[in-house]
């Protein structure tokens, strides 16, 4: 049964830029919240949510731990708890697949900014992804405390380079080693809270003297925003020229629920100032389950249909992640978005179309575990004992399929061959390898069939890293890794208005035949590969056609200039001819390849190589040296920002290829007060030198 009524429910994750303090963030939650009796420190190594032996080694956050907690409000204003369920995510770019997932199954975000740094690379992806998940978010800015902290600036940045929408609902009393606590627009007191008692007791005070002029100010701008939520509280503004708490919170709510707003607070996790305000903001602005539209997703037949949150509808939920635990085996990370799921009952995998048996159910507090009955539309929780289900699997009712829409996830771009160092280290590599793929979709795993080496495929140098340390650690796999590889694709430039194969082959008995004519045409950059049926009159026979289309995507996989694979071209099939006795199948997949190959020799093909969009953060004396390299790099030098305290930011996009050994290089060249960040940004054209010797190197 339902504790906690759903329009109690929060599902929100807390993400950021590596460094703004996330996880401190999260475990001064669960502190508050009355879940950990000690807070845990990430420089300790013991903080609650990172749990892998890596996350604790390297102070960063890899995998989302959810958690639930209960809040009664600051004042214990809600004597009705509200639940929350917490999902934290990495903030290292080599792990935005994570983010991704967890933020296609959250209500709201909890974005977190350092006071100095502002908004980082990183800030500006999972951004990103929250807009195209249409996620509503409020704005903690964190490290109040810090030397160089300012508010204010943050928000100018949340606007100019997000363009986002922040409003202020509370402002900072005093700011680095003075920051004592926050202005409450809405109550326009000042919230000064107790270093002694770890932030569990404050008090209101009158607004410092020298404060009173801005907190109107910002309250004003507060109350604005909030009028135009709708005509009513517009009309009332107008006629009244304010409006009261209550009103101001709901307008808030409405906009910030329809993405038009991002209410901004502030605090210092570490100091234990701000957050408990913070969590008032989740309760008054964030969405509950009921307050977000239904999902929709697609029938068996492909015909949209929408589920409701809602414990009478049919049931679905989305795995949005899996993991591998030591004692139970493999957790499947479920979100439910409608009906009851209850534990022993059968579900249906409508993404693979396969009945499976939902074991035990769990609530998780990061590695803790309580085992539950059921679990309700809106909430979240991990499911023991499936069998068949990958990451954005949907899991339904098996009397009413419903697929929810897929997550896509982004292809990797760096590949390194492991070997295992001993005989007996072999199998047990390719149980843990194809382990790690089933947990996280951007890490990919295959074997090359011209050298038999098992290669593995990520987002970056430091996901593959963390994947072949946790081999050994999880799975006592000792594996050497070899050089990082690029992956480097194929298309071609030009128009092939006839790419024709004849395959007939006669051995006595029943021959092969197959004919087939193709267009090809490159597409644009990012469009993929699309097959058009241009036949007229029978002269492929219907039947003929998926095996020519099966055809050109084998040929796909391997391009004609060094057998990396095509993309962006559009193959049309429009003529050909058949055999009544011996065509088949396999005569016309045959054609269909070698037709295709043949046309792409004739359509002037190119080697394309990954982009990556690289930002360094270095102090002023070395930026000539940085720029300098990363030109020497073929990078092409975007843009470049101050950044407060006399450092600056280097925009670039650099080939991958000339990446590689990057990080040593920029810590010599500055002697180790540079940071930089980079991700994949698109593929363009190879030039022609450096193309012809990954040809060339490919041919050996």
């Amino acid at each position: 049964m339902r504790t906690t009524p759903i329009e109690r429910y929060r599902n929100i994750g807390i993400s950021a830029h590596i460094d703004a303090g996330k996880t401190t963030t999260t475990e001064r939650i669960l502190y508050y919240t009355g879940v950990n009796h000690k807070i845990g420190e990430v420089h300790d190594g013991a903080a609650t949510m990172d749990w892998m032996e890596q996350e604790q080694e390297r102070g960063i956050t890899i995998t989302s731990a959810c958690t639930t907690c209960y809040w009664h409000g600051m004042k214990m204003q809600y004597p009705d708890a509200y639940r929350f369920n917490i999902i934290d995510t990495p903030g290292h770019v080599d792990f935005t697949v994570e983010v991704e997932r967890s933020l296609r199954v959250l209500d709201g975000a909890v974005m977190v900014y350092d006071s100095v740094g502002g908004v980082q690379p990183q800030s500006e992806t999972v951004w990103r992804q929250a807009e195209r998940y249409h996620v509503p978010r409020i704005a903690f800015v964190n490290k109040m405390d810090r030397v160089g902290a300012n508010f204010f600036r943050v928000y100018d940045q949340i606007k100019n380079r997000l363009h986002g929408n922040p409003v202020p609902v509370v402002i900072p009393v005093g700011a680095e080693d003075n920051f004592r606590g926050v202005v409450d627009l809405l109550e326009m007191k000042a919230i000064i809270w107790d270093e002694a008692s770890q932030g569990m007791k404050f008090d209101y005070e009158d607004i410092p003297a020298d404060l009173v002029d801005s907190a109107n100010e910002w309250r004003e701008k507060m109350i604005e925003s909030a009028a135009e939520a709708s005509d009513e509280l517009m009309d009332k503004y107008l006629e009244n020229g304010t409006l009261s708490n209550e009103e101001v919170v709901q307008g808030l709510r409405v906009l910030t629920i329809a993405n038009k707003v991002q209410p901004m607070l502030c605090g210092s996790a570490f100091k234990n100032k701000g957050v408990q305000r913070m969590l008032d903001a989740v309760v008054e602005f964030l969405p509950s389950p009921i307050d977000i539209p239904p999902v929709q997703g697609f029938d068996l037949d492909d015909k949209p249909v929408l589920r409701h949150t809602d414990d009478n509808d049919f049931s679905s939920a989305l795995v949005f992640k899996i993991m591998t635990d030591p004692f139970v085996g493999q957790i499947s990370f479920i979100r439910v978005y409608s009906g009851i799921m209850v534990s022993g009952e059968t579900v249906l995998n409508s993404t693979k179309d396969k009945k499976e048996r939902l074991g035990r159910l769990l609530q998780m507090h990061a590695n803790q575990r309580h085992e539950i009955k059921q679990v309700e539309a809106g909430d979240i929780a991990a499911a023991v004992g499936l069998k068949t289900v990958t990451t954005g699997d949907t899991l339904c009712d098996p009397e009413h399929p419903v697929i929810l829409e897929k997550m896509e996830f982004p292809d990797p771009v760096i590949s390194e061959a492991v070997e295992p160092k001993t005989k007996a280290d072999q199998e047990k590599m390719a149980l843990a390898l194809s382990r790690l793929a089933q947990e996280d979709p951007s890490f990919r795993v295959h074997t090359d069939e011209e050298s038999g080496q098992t290669i593995i495929s990520g987002m970056g140098e430091l996901h593959l890293d963390v994947l072949v340390d946790r081999m050994r650690r999880e799975f006592n796999v000792e594996a050497t890794v070899g050089k990082p590889q690029v992956a480097y694709r194929e298309t071609i430039r030009s128009v092939v208005e006839k790419a024709e194969c004849k395959f007939v082959k006669q051995t006595g008995g029943r021959g092969q035949y197959g004919h087939v004519v193709l267009k090809l045409e490159p597409q644009p950059a990012g469009k993929g590969f699309e097959f058009v049926d241009a036949i007229k009159g029978g002269v492929v026979p219907r039947e003929y056609i998926p095996a020519v289309q099966k055809g050109i995507e084998d040929a796909l996989k391997a391009g004609v200039l060094a057998g990396y694979p095509v993309v962006d071209v559009k193959a049309t099939l429009y003529f050909g001819s058949y055999h009544e006795v011996d065509s088949n199948e396999n005569a016309f997949k045959i054609a269909g390849s070698m037709a295709f190959k043949d046309g792409m020799r004739e359509g002037n093909p190119v080697l394309l190589e990954p982009i990556m969009k690289v930002e360094v953060e270095t102090p002023e004396e070395y930026m000539g040296d940085v720029v300098g390299d990363l030109s020497s790099r073929r990078g092409k030098i975007d843009g470049m920002d101050d950044q407060q305290g006399g450092g600056k930011a280097i925009r670039a996009m650099v080939p991958l290829a000339e990446m590689f050994g990057y990080a040593t290089r920029l810590r010599s060249l500055t002697k180790g007060r540079a940071t930089y960040v980079m991700e994949f940004d698109h593929y363009e054209e190879t030039p022609r030198n450096v193309a012809e010797a990954v040809i060339a190197e490919k041919a050996k």
